[in-house]
């Protein structure tokens, strides 16, 4: 009991603050959690916008530092992992790019489990309520089951165990109804005892942000399952909430560039198809692109690529099989490019934001067009790459090419390799195409809600678009909820009606 004292002692030392009576029991069972020689345990920390989650954990990586003690900082998408990193002031990874390899230099889109060989290490998972574990049988990753590789990776290493931090409230992977990480039954299914705690006491003075007002009233309604009238915004009465007419956004963009550049600001809206008009408005109206694609432009990968990082690769990757020989480290199994072990890439992740830095060489084959570019990653310590874009998918109303398209351009490249008649060598051949791997990119002036999850920035523009009572549902209220707390200083509600406000 007195370490276990001692140790909360000192998580309480390295809080910014003085911490809540619900936070100092949250402190003393995460130091039972951390002193426990138990093999088969899961701390599972839930926290809604605003209890002081990100406090907790900054104090808790303080901790481990000062106390020479291993951890691992993970987080599902790149811009949520350096979100984790600046709070918590310390390097964070994405899950995929620490838990899986490539398998073969000849299969470079398929990834296998790798080899844990960090031996008694914490792995601190946040925004853990976008952990799939439902693939849908199409994934390159495992078994497809993120969750379940997942643990499979943290628990086959000795002293090794997993910290799963995140808001019930957010919206659930896509495709499932709740997050299976933050389910403690799921995670018992596994084997583990659950040590589970919940902050519910928001932290920071509601009637002093409008952003957790509104966000702690939708978590209010979703948790007593009051979902079938339009909930009641405030906006007029706080200044971090801006209830903005339609004729006044150009200039309201406007003002946000100037002070937060375009990658400190955001829309989110509710289709891909109104964040091409949002997106095509803002190009053409502000930032007075006139050609499709600009240097300069922000856009957003929309779908995972596997080909661009062993093309910038200037070393040859080695073949290996399956990893067998503990010597023998996961990073290893590619070859990167890139300033510090922050910019590591061993593939592009589908929601990676780039800047494009040159563009040249437009060309049209197969029905399709492409163009080189430069691109620089914001999120990986701004690494720059040379690749193939394909400028098909910027005004698709699809998230990414659809299958008719996706087929269209595999046979149009299968058919230049006539010369290759062994199908194996032909496929090799396709694989190693540089239009066939062309990136699949849209426009990230504004993106849906699923692809801002787990960033955040400093002015958020929220259009819901034309919705009635008789469309509410669970999934719009954590759609509103997830917007709303992706913003840290002002939140703009577009076109947003009367009905839907309290003071206005």
């Amino acid at each position: 009991m007195a370490i276990s004292e001692d140790l909360g002692a000192l998580i309480r030392e390295n809080f910014a603050h003085n911490p809540t009576k619900e936070q100092e029991k949250a402190i003393f069972l995460l130091s039972d959690f951390l002193l426990s020689r138990k093999r088969d345990t899961v701390f599972l920390l839930k926290g809604y916008a605003g209890t002081g989650k990100t406090s907790l954990l900054a104090a808790l990586v303080r901790t481990m530092q000062q106390l020479e003690q291993r951890f691992m900082l993970l987080a599902p998408t790149g811009r949520a992992a350096k979100v984790l990193s600046s709070y918590a002031d310390a390097p964070a990874f994405t899950i995929h790019r620490k838990i899986y390899r490539q398998k073969s230099i000849t299969e470079m889109d398929v990834f296998q489990n790798d080899v844990n060989l960090k031996q008694d290490t914490l792995f601190i998972i946040d925004e853990a309520s976008m952990i799939a574990n439902e693939s849908g049988g199409s994934s390159m990753f495992g078994t497809g089951r993120l969750l379940d590789d997942l643990m499979h990776y943290v628990y086959s290493c000795d002293g090794c165990r997993l910290m799963l931090v995140g808001d019930t409230a957010q919206l659930p992977p896509v495709g499932e109804i709740d997050s299976p990480a933050l389910n403690r039954m799921m995670l018992e299914g596994y084997g583990m005892e659950v040590t589970e705690f919940c902050l519910t006491q928001v932290v920071r003075q509601l009637e002093e942000s409008g952003i957790l007002w509104n966000a702690t009233m939708l978590r209010s309604l979703i948790q007593r399952d009051e979902m079938s009238a339009f909930p009641k915004l405030r906006g007029k009465s706080f200044p971090d909430v801006k209830v903005l007419p339609g004729d006044e956004l150009i200039e309201a963009l406007e003002d946000s560039y100037r002070r937060y550049g375009t990658d400190g600001t955001i829309v989110v809206t509710r289709s891909n198809k109104r964040a091409n008009i949002f997106n095509n408005g803002i190009r053409a109206r502000i930032l007075d692109h006139e050609e499709e694609l600009s240097s300069g432009d922000l856009i957003m990968v929309a779908k995972n690529n596997y080909y661009w990082t062993e093309a910038n690769s200037p070393l040859p990757a080695p073949p290996l099989g399956e990893c067998t020989n503990a010597a023998v480290s996961s990073s290893a199994a590619l070859p990167q490019r890139g300033s510090g072990e922050g910019a590591v890439l061993s593939f592009i992740a589908n929601g990676d934001v780039a800047v494009v830095r040159r563009l040249r060489n437009e060309r049209s084959f197969y029905g399709f067009r492409f163009v080189d570019a430069t691109l620089m990653f914001p999120d990986y310590d701004r690494l720059e790459m040379d690749v193939t874009v394909l400028l098909d998918t910027l005004q698709s109303e699809a998230p990414a090419l659809t299958r008719q398209q996706q087929e269209a351009l595999f046979n149009g490249v299968w058919e230049d390799y006539p010369e290759l008649t062994n199908k194996r060598d032909r496929m090799k051949q396709l694989r190693q195409d540089k239009h066939y791997n062309a990136l699949q990119i849209k426009y990230a002036y504004a993106v849906t809600c699923h692809k801002a999850q787990g960033g955040q920035w400093e002015h958020v523009y929220i259009d819901q678009g034309y919705i009635t009572e008789e469309m509410l549902s669970p999934d719009y209220f954590r759609w509103l909820y997830t917007a709303i707390t992706r913003a840290t200083e002002q939140v703009y509600l577009v076109n947003w009606p009367d009905a839907a406000l309290s003071d206005a």
